[in-house]
Parts: structure tokens; sequence; C-alpha cells
């Protein structure tokens, strides 16, 4: 999840800079109000495509924790695993990462919301402006928690399985890895 991760995010921090490039663009150029200049429409769509897109990899980190968090805690039950330190840390780490990457979507909304407000001429363009500066920030923020807590997650779910097979060699069972080539056969 550690590479897919940091490829999501890198992705939609290089969306994300685009979009804010070409936002400064066509403020420059007044392209909301020059329809013969593309520069507006380009950095319309690429700013609600890359909206969605940090929606989405947000959401893939929420989907991860609470799945890996799941796993953990059923396999501690299963094998008698103390609540410290594995099922404690994947609750922490989850607990420490939801607020950015909620944080992250929600002003990641709020300035799309405001993009449109400044078509329509509700708003300034500087309340688009700052809002984009601010989920630059932000996201950036949460890419780098996200990213941490998911490779100690990924120790975390090593671990578990060092100990699962520990565990069962005491048992006298075959380990993980014996255990699905048989169920492949």
């Amino acid at each position: 999840m550690t590479r897919i991760f940091l490829t999501l995010a890198s992705v939609n921090a290089l969306g994300l800079l685009a979009s804010f490039v070409l936002g400064a663009s066509s403020m420059w150029v007044e392209g909301v109000r020059n329809p013969a200049n593309p520069i507006y429409q380009i950095h319309f769509l690429t700013g609600l495509f890359t909206a969605i897109v940090t929606l989405l990899v947000h959401c893939i980190i929420f989907t991860y924790f609470l799945g890996t968090g799941r796993w953990v805690k059923e396999v501690g039950l299963a094998y008698d695993l103390p609540d410290v330190p594995w099922p404690k840390l994947t609750r922490e780490l989850k607990r420490s990462t939801f607020p950015p990457a909620l944080f992250a979507m929600l002003i990641t909304i709020a300035t799309a919301a405001a993009g449109t407000g400044n078509q329509l001429r509700f708003w300034p363009w500087w309340v688009h402006g700052s809002l984009a500066v601010l989920s630059l920030a932000v996201n950036g923020w949460a890419f780098v928690v996200e990213y941490r807590n998911v490779n100690t997650n990924a120790g975390v779910i090593e671990a578990v399985l060092r100990e699962v097979d520990r565990i069962r060699a005491e048992r006298g069972l075959p380990s993980n890895a014996e255990a699905l080539q048989q169920d492949r056969a």
C-alpha cells in the first residue's frame, strides 16, 4: 500500500499544482470573462478532476485504515494477541490519520465551491485563490501524515504476520504461506 499511496498522492499533488497554476494564469488574463481564451475551461476541468481525485485518494486511506485495523483486531482475537502493541497502534494510526485527511477533503471541496462562487461573481477571486493556497498546504500536510502512518501500519501488519507464524509453529500448524499453498492445491 505504501507504493500505491505514494503514486496516488504524487499524481494528486501534481493535479493540485496544475490546477493552481492554471487558475493563477486564468486570473491574470481574466479567462472567466474572456470566452475566446480557453485557459479558464482548462482550469475548470483540471480543478474539477483534481478535486474528485483528492476525495478519492483520502477515501482510499480511510478505507485502508478501517480494513487493516479490523484485520489486526480480528487476528488478535483469533490468536489471543494482547491489545498492546499492534491493535492499539493501528487504532492510534487511524485516529491520527483521519483528521488531516478529512480536513484536506473539506478544504478541497470549499476551494471548488469558492471557484464556482467566483465564476458566478458571488465572491471576489481572492477567496477562491486563498482557499486554493490553503488546499495545497493542507493536502501536502495530509499526504505526509498519511504516508508516514501507512508505512508504520505496513510494519504492524508484517509484525502481526510474523507473530501468527510463530504461534502457528508452536501449535504444530503450517505457516501462513504453507496454508495458502494447501488452499490453492
